[in-house]
């Protein structure tokens, strides 16, 4: 288990990353255990990945029912977790053929302490769509304005943990971008659920 300083030094480090701040990475556990111990984010982000899988869970299940909500909201912790896990999975398959094998460790720590940052970040947008009526466009406003400013965070994020300029940390980001779009897409279709 993660002490609180750990933690806090994890997301300052990927905090300052995803301002641009290459310094960042001081502040990230890079050794062996830091790579195994970043996936913690995953737990550290939960709750607020959660508020949004009911959300969702009520606009797609009978609302009367609970049972069939607890399946969709367990399909969709599927799915974001595979599209969380998966693409950098596929990364350690290509990094060194890509010239990034040496960063690789920096990148996943890097992106997994900046995800739960990114995933709380999204929770106004979830607490919206959990509070307003379906048809409200403000919801979905809000999820979008937040997802642009997500992708600036991840792509700046992305270009300091590479460390090798902006072209390779460009092809690194729209890599993982398509990655993620690919598995989201996959694992959707795979679990029958149709998010608008």
């Amino acid at each position: 288990m993660l002490s609180a300083e750990e933690i806090s030094s994890s997301l300052r480090g990927a905090l300052r990353l995803m301002f641009g701040k290459a310094d960042g990475l001081r502040l990230l556990d890079l050794s062996a255990d830091g790579f195994w111990n970043s996936f913690f984010a995953i737990v550290l982000a939960l709750p607020a990945m959660a508020v949004g899988w009911v959300g969702i869970a009520n606009e797609l299940g009978d609302p009367d029912a609970v049972a069939v909500r607890f399946v969709v909201v367990v399909r969709l912790a599927v799915v974001d977790l595979g599209t969380w896990v998966l693409p950098l999975a596929g990364l350690a398959l290509v990094s060194r053929r890509a010239g990034i094998g040496a960063r690789f460790v920096h990148y996943v720590v890097a992106s997994n302490w900046a995800s739960a940052i990114i995933a709380w970040m999204m929770l106004p947008a979830a607490l919206a769509r959990l509070v307003l009526e379906p048809e409200s466009q403000v919801a979905t406003l809000l999820s979008f304005v937040l997802f642009l400013f997500s992708m600036v965070f991840t792509w700046r994020m992305t270009n300091a943990a590479i460390g090798k300029g902006a072209a390779m940390g460009t092809a690194v980001f729209a890599g993982m971008f398509v990655a993620s779009l690919a598995v989201l897409f996959a694992l959707q279709a795979l679990l029958d659920i149709a998010v608008e």
